[in-house]
Order: structure tokens, then sequence, then C-alpha cells
């Protein structure tokens, strides 16, 4: 589908020649032309969506052009000129919430001609989108999330909104009028990266010199706005950024800077951030807050937080690791040779008296050695040879083999922290017998027992199974959409989760908690290369300090006093919520529970985060006469009663858009059995009206597919105009037959 995005705006690029700006005005050559790779975009754009080229003309200006014959399947896009362009951003502990308005102008559309428009959205590093609300001359929009249960008609409805990518989304505004002027807001959230002692923030924020406006008098302003608050009582220093940010305030753990110019183009950069805390030993705290009135949990939220500070003093486990990577014929090409990289480079990282193996499984297991071995050169070297050898792509899937073999090999454990590293890119039919027999490994195995990480690969896997076995693992869970990132990833994952330097960690006052709920289930060991943060609900009262406890690498105890503050100027319940939702969806897979799936819906609605269990719509709000919104509250029942007469009348559908569901899904068992190659990006959604069209001309195909191009010909040249008649009404006739078996198989399913 990225393919195909990036092949409409090439298209739509060469189209776009075709406006004539004034004999003053010309457009720079150099903007309207790209590597293909570049047509996917690096920034919030819209798109005017073209199906006729005729309508492709300078509102203000006609050219009076020669007529274009023909349409463009699929349609053309064509970037559309920015005209201001403003980011605010807010940044808490680990995640930060964008938010980017704009301006943009049709200005490749004849006046008069309408065209849809589509907005595409890059989130940064496991973004979340969170809304996107827009204004059109006399329309307004805004989306909305409402429970997929109440959307139980959406497979016959075409949504209009999908991934190019996992980390881009796009949806369509339908029918904006050439010259007209489209204000967007987008807000999603995403991750910061922590690393040796730094928290990075990078997001998509460069523009392609296509969407300047070409008049030279047009001022262009772009605004950056930061705020970060850390929640720490202590001094933070900016460590880099990539545009010149102006100092605003500055607070015991806050920061905020601002930029604003006018600019002669948009910025050609991503917006990139780094800052650290003053602290060379371990810090932390914990964050108290109440629920807000609309929030269906009564309970209080807390959140406890423990960095491991920027000293590399810290000596580090001793670790036993084994890695298991699945070699099922799915894997075959970049996914297993980026893996294969990935895991060479992570077995160069460890330390001299750490030991390893490996394990390549699809069907059946394969070890690299019968027993652990120390980490030496001469290892490695036999390491590498035998993964070139042994890594190659074939056979199915079988994960519970591997891991039965990985904890017999770490069983007898006793000075050091073993680590399994699960890479697979499959789904498995026993994935919940799994969850349970490690559950039961790790309950038996007593104080010292392996700690789970897994890897993802596409959207054919279990995300929400990796993510359970890691949490009954104590580990971590990330994952690729795409081959080209599988390599930096599995090593960021390995750096993250093998780098321990406090384990066994507990918090005393938990204990003292009424109706506890604790996210993730089991608090994980503290890496130096990724900061401890655990939240959740309680009944019941903190003290003013809590004590933490755990073990270090000399194996001595300890433990470190920290503060009890409540916050009202720290959204705990939006910060947190992501991580909720993933983990309480992950124990409804698990558990098969409705319960917890209408918690987490609630939940989903409640804080804008989307879910496996929420749909989102795009609404379009009431307008008076002259155009003006009209001030009304839309409450779900609203939303939702206008879902149901979608299908009624013309009307209802301009007014809700159905962009369907955001979620990964809960793997794919048939792609996994049919050894399909690891998918990064959904199906495009077929459009009802495409699909009738395609089946009547597929008939009409087929029938003149079966007979010689010329001795057709030649006999239409010799046909009377009773025969010519017989013909057509048997090829309509072979149509309305396909037509009418197409709409069985729409509205049947």
């Amino acid at each position: 589908m990225a393919a195909e995005f990036s092949r409409c705006v090439e298209y739509g690029l060469g189209l776009s020649k075709r406006v004539f700006y004034g004999k003053e005005s010309v457009p720079d050559p150099s903007a309207m032309t790209r590597s293909s790779e570049s047509y996917l975009p690096e920034a919030p754009m819209v798109y005017a969506v073209v199906p006729d080229p005729s309508i492709v003309d300078n509102p203000d200006i006609p050219s009076y052009q020669p007529y274009v014959h023909g349409m463009c399947e699929p349609p053309a896009l064509i970037p559309l000129h920015m005209h201001g362009i403003a980011m605010e951003i807010e940044s808490y502990l680990d995640t930060a919430f964008v938010t980017v308005s704009g301006t943009w102008r049709v200005h490749c559309v004849a006046a008069g001609k309408r065209c849809d428009c589509r907005v595409a959205v890059p989130l940064g590093d496991k973004g979340s989108l969170l809304g996107v609300e827009a204004e059109i001359t006399g329309r307004s929009y805004s989306t909305q999330l409402i429970t997929a249960e109440d959307t139980t008609d959406k497979e016959k409805v075409a949504k209009d909104g999908y991934f190019l990518k996992r980390q881009i989304y796009t949806l369509k505004v339908p029918q904006v009028y050439g010259g007209s002027f489209l204000s967007f807001k987008i807000r999603w959230s995403q991750k910061l990266l922590y690393h040796a002692g730094q928290f990075s923030l990078s997001i998509p924020f460069s523009f392609p010199a296509c969407v300047n406006p070409v008049a030279k008098k047009i001022l262009k302003g772009e605004k950056i706005l930061l705020n970060v608050n850390t929640g720490i009582d202590a001094e933070v220093l900016c460590q880099s950024t990539s545009h010149p940010l102006k100092e605003v305030r500055r607070q015991s753990g806050r920061l905020s800077f601002s930029y604003e110019a006018e600019v002669s183009s948009w910025s050609s950069a991503g917006f990139s951030f780094s800052y650290s805390v003053c602290s060379s030993d371990l810090f932390g705290g914990m964050l108290l807050q109440s629920p807000s009135l609309r929030d269906f949990d009564d309970r209080e939220m807390f959140c406890f937080y423990l960095f491991p500070g920027n000293s590399q003093t810290r000596k580090v486990f001793k670790k036993e690791v084994i890695f298991i990577i699945d070699i099922s014929g799915s894997m075959l090409g970049d996914p297993l040779e980026n893996a294969k990289n990935a895991l060479l480079a992570s077995l160069s990282n460890l330390n001299r008296d750490d030991t390893f193996n490996i394990i390549a499984f699809n069907g059946e297991v394969h070890l690299f050695s019968s027993s652990m071995e120390l980490a030496t050169n001469e290892a490695m070297l036999k390491a590498k040879e035998w993964a070139s050898t042994n890594l190659t792509a074939n056979g199915g899937t079988n994960i519970l083999l591997p891991l039965k073999q990985a904890m017999q090999l770490l069983a007898k454990t006793s000075d050091s922290i073993p680590f399994i590293f699960l890479i697979t890119d499959g789904a498995v039919e026993d994935e919940r017998e799994i969850c349970t027999i490690m559950k039961g490994y790790l309950t038996s195995a007593g104080s010292v027992c392996p700690c789970i990480s897994t890897f993802g690969i596409g959207l054919y896997c279990n995300h929400y199974f990796l993510q359970m076995l890691a949490q009954i693992g104590k580990g971590y869970y990330d994952a690729a959409y795409d081959a080209d990132s599988i390599d930096y990833k599995m090593q960021r994952l390995f750096t993250s989760a093998s780098s321990v330097i406090l384990a066994n960690i507990t918090i005393d006052t938990l204990e003292c908690l009424d109706s506890l709920e604790l996210f993730p289930s089991h608090i994980p060991d503290l890496s130096s290369g990724s900061p401890l943060i655990i939240s959740g609900r309680y009944e019941g009262s903190f003290p003013d300090s809590i004590k933490v406890r755990g073990t270090l690498a000399d194996m001595s105890n300890f433990v470190i006093d920290l503060k009890v503050q409540r916050t009202k100027e720290f959204p705990l319940d939006q910060v947190l919520a992501r991580r909720h939702i993933d983990m309480l969806t992950a124990h409804a897979w698990l558990l098969g529970s409705k319960e917890l799936e209408e918690k987490v819906s609630k939940m989903s609605k409640q804080t804008g985060v989307p879910s496996e269990y929420t749909c989102m719509i795009l609404v379009q709000s009431p307008q008076t006469d002259n155009g003006k919104r009209v001030p009304e509250s839309i409450t779900i029942q609203g939303v939702y009663s206008k879902f149901t007469q979608l299908n009624k009348t013309e009307s209802n559908r301009q007014k809700v858009i159905v962009l369907g569901n955001l979620g990964v899904g809960f793997g794919n068992l048939k792609a996994t059995v049919e050894n399909k190659a690891p998918a990064s990006e959904e199906v495009k959604p077929a459009d009802p009206t495409e699909l009738l069209f395609n089946a009547a001309s597929n008939c009409c195909s087929q029938v003149l597919d079966r007979v010689c191009c010329m001795c057709f010909i030649r006999t239409c040249s010799h046909m009377n105009n009773q025969c010519a008649i017989l013909l057509t009404q048997v090829c309509a006739a072979l149509a309305c037959f396909e037509c009418i078996n197409c709409c069985f198989e729409l509205f049947a399913g």
C-alpha cells in the first residue's frame, strides 16, 4: 500500500505541472522530482485526491489547457500548498503529546470543481493517533472513538482510514472545492527514547519543497512550543535540539522552549530534542493523583518511576543469554538477514564472563551448543559461522519447543541473571498454553528465574501474546513492522533488557494498599538502558516517602527512600493510558474475558487512546446557515445514533465517516501456516463502488480474453446492427450477473 501511495504522489506531482501560476510565479522544478522513497510523508501532509485529471488547474487563474482524456486509477495524489504550521509538544516522563495545527489550500483544483482530500500523519516511535479536527469552508469534522460492538455493520462500509505503514496513518475528508482553505489539528502521543542517561525525542517534521506556496509575497509562519515536565525535583539540562529553540521558562524539573519565525521555506528536517537530569546515581519518585469526575474508575492513581542515572560506575549483573530466533519460511530474505545481524551485534556486546546460546526454530529446534558457552572471541567466531550455515528460512513455526529447551539450559543458573530473547514473526495455536506453561516454570524456579523478553516482526504475529509472555517473564517487549527497522530495534531491546543493575525490586508500601491493580503485574529489574515505570490504581493511603529495596550486582542489598507527592499538573491518566490499555488487552486476550474487554473499551473512549475494542469515526459537526458551528455537545449515544443511520440516506453518509480500528490485531494463524512474509501495512479496504465497477469490467474482459483480438475486430467489422445489439445485451447481462454476485458477497459477509 505504501508503494501504491508513493506512485500516486509521483503521478500527482506530474499532474500538478499543469497548474499555471502566472508569469512571475514559477515553481521550483526540483520540488517536483524526488526519489521514490521520499514520496512517503515525513511530516503531517494533506493531498488532493484526483480521479479526473481534467479538474487540475489553478483556481485563481484558469490556464485553458487541452482537455485530458481518461481517469486516474488509482487516483493521483497532489500535495497541497501549506500556508501555516504550528507544533506544540508536552513531554511527561517517557511520553510526549504532539499537537500539529496547520492550514493548507487546494491550489491545484479548478474553481467550482471538487475533490476529496487525504491527510497523512506519520507518527513517532510507538505513536498513537489521539484525534483529528478539520475546519473547511462551511464544514467541520472531528474524530470520535466508539465501541467495536457499536459498529456491527462496519465491514459493509468502506473504511476511509488506514495505515500506509504501521507508523503512517491516513484518512480522507470528502468533497472540498478548489481554492478552499483547510485547517487541521492533529494530535498523537509517542515515546521518548532513553540512552546513556538522556531522554531523546524525535518527531516527523520534514516538509518537501512542493508544499511551499509559489507566490513569493506569501509569508510562511512556523511555530514550535515545547514543554518538558519530568516530575522530578532536580535540574534538567537541554543536551541537543534540531531547531533554534529559545528558553522561555526554567523551574525545578521543568523546561519550556519556543521557536517562531517567518520562513522562506518550511522545515526540511525532523524535530529532535534531548535532555538529561542532573544525577550521578539512581533517582526516582512516586506521583499520586485523584481520578477526574468523568473517570469510570474511582480508585486513586499512582506512578512509581526509578531512573538509572548517568553514572557509568554501577556494576552490571553477569548474565546467561539465550537467543530464540524464528527461521520459518516466512522469515526468508531481509527479515531473517536483519535479525541475524542484530543477534550477532548483540552477542559482540556481551562481557567475557557472560555465557550464551542460540536456538533456531521452525517446526523443529536447532541448537548452537548443547550447553551454555562463555562469550570468548573463539565462541563468537563459531557462533557467526553457525549462524551463516544454520539460520536459513524454511519450515513451519513451533514456539513452545525452543522455550522448553531454553528453560532446561538455564535451570542450573545460580550466580547470574538468565535471559531469554524470543524473536518471531508468526502466530501459533497454543499461545495461551505457552503462557500457562511458562508461568508454571517461573513459579517453580525459585529466586533465580529467567527474564523473558520478546520481539515481534510484522503484523502476522500476535503482539499481545508476546506482551503477555514478557509480562510473565518480567522482561521487555518491542516490535518492528518493517524489515529495515529490525536490526536497530532488536539491538535496542537487548540493551534495554540485559544491562541489569538492580534486581529483585520491592516497594514496601504496595503490600498495605487495598484493591491494588499493578501495571505490569510483576516488577521488572532496573536496567542501565531503560527507566523503570510502575503504575496502577489503589485504595488506601501512601506515606510521605516510600522505601524501595533491591539487590545490586555485587549481591549487596540496596535501599532508597523516595518522596511521594500529589500532582495536579501531571495528566497521569493520559500519560499511563497507552501502557494500561496494552497490558489490559494482553490479559483480556489470555483470559478471554469480556469484562476486561469492556474495561479497555471504556478506558479507550475516556482517554481518546485507540484500542483493539474501539473504532474511530470522523463526525461532521452541525453547521448554521452562515457556516459557523452550532455549539453542541456530541455524546457517544449521539454518535452511535448517527452511525446506525449511515446506510439509510446519503446525507447521513456525509456526516459520519468510518475510519476503522487502529489496533494491530491478535495475529494471523493462516498467514503463519502459509509462511507469508511479515506484513508491515494493512490491506487497503475496498470501496463497494469500485468493487462493482471492477466486477462488471472483469466479466467483459474475461469474455474478450478468450477471443483472438484480430479475429474479434474482423468479425465486428462485418457485423450488422441486430448482431451488435444482441452482443451488447449479452455483455450487459453478464455484467449484471457479476454485479449481483458481488453484492451478495458484500452484504452476505
